[in-house]
């Protein structure tokens, strides 16, 4: 049986256990949970010396800092865009389908403003003062720049001089990538326990009354891929969008479960490179600098929750206050952190970008969860199309005959 079955499987059982235990989900967080959180642990612990060394060598496999250049300029370029078509579709949807028209909002809920860093701040905050605290701390921006500066001096050092160092980190890449097999052995029973518990939380009762706006959310997610991701993979990348699909399936499924681009990313690099033929120097570029910066889904759901809040105070935003939506979303989603519940935080921030009540947060907090794996899973799976799209434009692509378009 294929890993993929197994892990659909997985989860199949974990969305049935938990409707069996809705009125009980302490027991299922009691004896499931821990099964998720294992699965969890396991893959945050090799996610920072995964994306620093991987990093290392995709930016000093390039060759010079030039085609570095070219090469990160196409998967920011590609980024950006996506991410922006994104919320436009968003935003589309909240106004067809009207999620928060007839709600009424908990009044007295107080949520705490977010206060989006300037420009000149968040630039500053890229730049390591420590890189040793930045890799103790987890944050990736810092580790993705200070990797890019190391790999970028190294390809300027004689072949004799920096040899030792890539064979060091391009071997601890080897081992990561190992772990990783390791692990995604056990992603069927990982999943299966982060499942359960989500389900008998919130249970169908719960979901039925915020349906649109999960609705909302869920089918902007699949247009999004089968609207850009599909055409892009395929007139750009030269590959089947079938074939596509059915390569980054683990890593989609692992996103959904887990709610984390960057927990999901060793399993993201591992199908990028075996299901779908991109070279090892883009998939450690471009898919970590994904797991950071690219979030579609996340900006998709901006799009949404802000009319569907707009909606249910009975505000009527103006075209000048849905550009800077826009803006805001694509903008902040470089700063969103890939991991569970981020999305959340950045939503604070585009609410009081156009001046909406932060507490119509309060509503959707109850399903935030259910929203997180969407969304989650359309930003890993937008991630895998760039590797795909910049892979082809650089020739760094081994695809079979076969699946070529």
């Amino acid at each position: 049986m294929k890993l993929t079955t197994k892990i659909l499987l997985g989860l199949l059982a974990g969305i049935i256990v938990g409707l069996l235990f809705t009125g009980s989900p302490e027991l299922i967080k009691t004896f499931v949970a821990p099964i998720g959180t294992l699965f969890l642990n396991l893959i945050k612990m090799i996610i920072v010396p995964l994306v620093f060394s991987s990093l290392i060598v995709g930016a000093a496999s390039t060759g010079d800092a030039k085609t570095l250049g070219r090469i990160g300029g196409k998967t920011m370029v590609y980024y950006l865009l996506t991410t922006a078509i994104a919320i436009v579709i968003g935003l589309f949807l909240g106004g067809v389908l009207q999620p928060g028209a007839g709600l009424t909002i908990p009044v007295g809920v107080e949520v705490a403003q977010q206060e989006a860093p300037s420009l000149v701040d968040t630039f500053l905050n890229i730049i390591p003062s420590n890189p040793l605290k930045g890799l103790v701390e987890g944050n990736m921006l810092q580790i993705i720049t200070f990797a890019l500066f190391l790999g970028i001096g190294l390809t300027s050092l004689p072949e004799e001089k920096g040899r030792p160092f890539l064979n060091f980190f391009d071997s601890l890449a080897e081992i990561m990538y190992k772990i990783t097999a390791f692990i995604m052995e056990l992603a069927p029973y990982g999943v299966f326990g982060l499942m359960a518990p989500v389900v008998a939380s919130n249970g169908p009762a719960v979901l039925l009354p915020l349906i649109k706006v999960i609705a909302a959310v869920y089918i902007g997610c699949i247009v999004h891929a089968l609207v850009v991701y599909a055409p892009a993979v395929k007139l750009l990348g030269k590959m089947n969008p079938i074939t596509f699909f059915k390569g980054v399936m683990p890593a989609a499924v692992t996103a959904f479960t887990t709610s984390s681009s960057s927990g999901t990313l060793p399993i993201t690099i591992k199908s990028v490179k075996e299901n779908l033929g991109v070279s090892d120097k883009i998939a450690s570029f471009v898919l970590p600098l994904g797991a950071t910066i690219n979030m579609d889904g996340t900006a998709l759901y901006q799009g949404v929750c802000a009319l569907f809040v707009a909606q249910a105070y009975g505000i009527t935003l103006t075209m000048p206050q849905l550009v800077t939506i826009v803006l805001t979303a694509t903008l902040g989603s470089i700063g969103t952190a890939g991991v569970p519940g981020a999305g959340m935080i950045m939503l604070t921030i585009v609410l009081n970008s156009v001046g909406l009540p932060l507490e119509g947060i309060a509503l959707i907090a109850g399903i935030d969860r259910v929203l997180d794996m969407a969304r989650t899973c359309i930003n890993v799976v937008g991630d895998t199309s760039a590797a795909v799209v910049v892979a082809a434009s650089e020739n760094e692509i081994d695809v079979p005959c076969s699946n070529i378009v």
